[in-house]
């Protein structure tokens, strides 16, 4: 589901996680600048947020333990910032790998999150039939492994946040050049100022070790469940940068690096 309106106040059909103060003292999500998502304003350039997850926050502890319970019991859908104050809420900024263990989630809500990414183990959360990150408005990409949920056929996503959207085209930021060899770079800990994402340990299409080759990231938009979504890969290879599909209708066709790179017209145009 697109998001067609200027972020305000909403009725909440995922679960209580919001509050009428956004951004200020109290809030329990951070502002974010890094385009605008309700009209276009042409920028040169974005980056991706920098912010690294404080995993010693008494919400990031919370969160690990509503983890291990959803697997421990197996239940079939899993909210986790409902169990979360507000300001536990504004201490999480993405999810932990640990959610590999949830395979029998199939309706993950992160409705109002303060995500600015996703991890790439959310691929391995086989069952997962609908994911509803709405208004979580600092998530502007996801990873490319998300398309290993193939079971995953509904989503509600806030779509004027994302990289490449239909609605405003925001530029997507400028990757690293292409690496064959990550000898002289530790992959588990990535800045993700350069590299969008803390850690890769695999490749994103074929699923061998980053370690053992090299690191090529590229962005792609295509469709997943009921959006498209600018997903960001990191894969081990030139080929298996070649093995990735086209483009959805409407986006760029081909991989590429973003940066300066032609979009199709937005529906602004």
């Amino acid at each position: 589901m697109t998001d067609e309106g200027e972020p305000t106040l909403y009725v909440n059909r995922w679960g209580d996680t919001s509050a009428p103060v956004r951004g200020g003292r109290g809030s329990y999500r951070d502002l974010c600048s890094c385009f605008s998502q309700s009209e276009p304003h042409p920028r040169a350039r974005v980056g991706f947020h920098t912010e690294q997850q404080d995993t010693s926050a008494p919400g990031w502890q919370r969160l690990l333990e509503l983890v291990d319970e959803a697997a421990a019991d197996g239940r079939e859908e899993f909210r986790p910032l409902t169990e979360l104050s507000a300001e536990e809420r504004r201490q999480v900024i993405t999810l932990p790998p640990s959610i590999s263990k949830l395979t029998a989630v199939r309706h993950l809500v992160l409705y109002g999150s303060n995500l600015v990414r996703i991890p790439p183990e959310i691929g391995a959360m086989t069952s997962l039939e609908e994911f509803t990150p709405y208004t979580s408005y600092r998530l502007h990409w996801f990873p490319y492994e998300i398309t290993r949920c193939r079971n995953l056929i509904r989503s509600t996503v806030s779509t004027r946040a994302l990289f490449g959207n239909y609605k405003l085209r925001p530029p997507f930021p400028r990757l690293q050049p292409s690496q064959d060899s990550v000898a002289e770079l530790d992959p588990a800990r990535l800045d993700p100022r350069r590299w969008g994402a803390t850690a890769v340990h695999s490749c994103s299409v074929c699923d061998r070790p980053i370690e053992q080759r090299g690191l090529h990231q590229v962005w792609i938009s295509i469709r997943v469940a009921t959006d498209v979504l600018p997903l960001l890969v990191s894969a081990c290879s030139s080929e298996c940068v070649d093995a990735l599909p086209h483009g959805a209708k409407d986006y760029i066709a081909a991989p590429h690096k973003g940066g300066r790179v032609d979009q199709p017209p937005s529906d602004w145009d």
